[in-house]
């Protein structure tokens, strides 16, 4: 049975899932930083997923940093699947701004995060449930 990381658990907001992935916000205000994490046990790198699930996670991928570009106005996107921390796969879709306070350089291990407030986690919520996600839902 899937089991989401507990670091995952503890660093993120839970949003919702794709028909293959569970959808995390990163609680770091800093930055609109997803995470998608595929629901599948004992799975540590894309390559251990079945072909048609490395499929179904490129499709959510792709599908989902389109939306977050253009929702969040995005100067670029970065999505990576480092896992040195978190062994659990999981992707990171990370919205940069030219402007942001780590551009050009990587996010991690830039500051000690600056937690959302209730509001913007709504804001973020709400942003997304009248965005074009395909086969998203939330939870509640």
């Amino acid at each position: 049975m899937f089991e989401l990381h507990p670091r995952l658990s503890q660093d993120c907001i839970q949003l919702g899932r794709f028909p293959l992935c569970r959808v995390l916000l990163m609680n770091e205000s800093r930055y609109p930083w997803f995470i998608l994490v595929p629901e599948r046990e004992n799975i540590v790198e894309i390559h251990q997923l079945t072909d048609e699930d490395q499929v179904q996670l490129i499709r959510e991928s792709s599908h989902f940093a389109g939306v977050l570009a253009e929702l969040f106005r995005a100067d670029k996107m970065n999505i990576a699947a480092i896992g040195n921390l978190v062994p659990q796969l999981h992707l990171h879709h990370v919205v940069r701004y030219r402007n942001d306070p780590a551009w050009p350089g990587p996010i991690w291990g830039r500051f000690d995060p600056k937690p959302y407030d209730e509001r913007a986690v709504i804001d973020v919520k709400e942003k997304l449930k009248y965005s074009p996600l395909r086969d998203f839902s939330f939870f509640d």
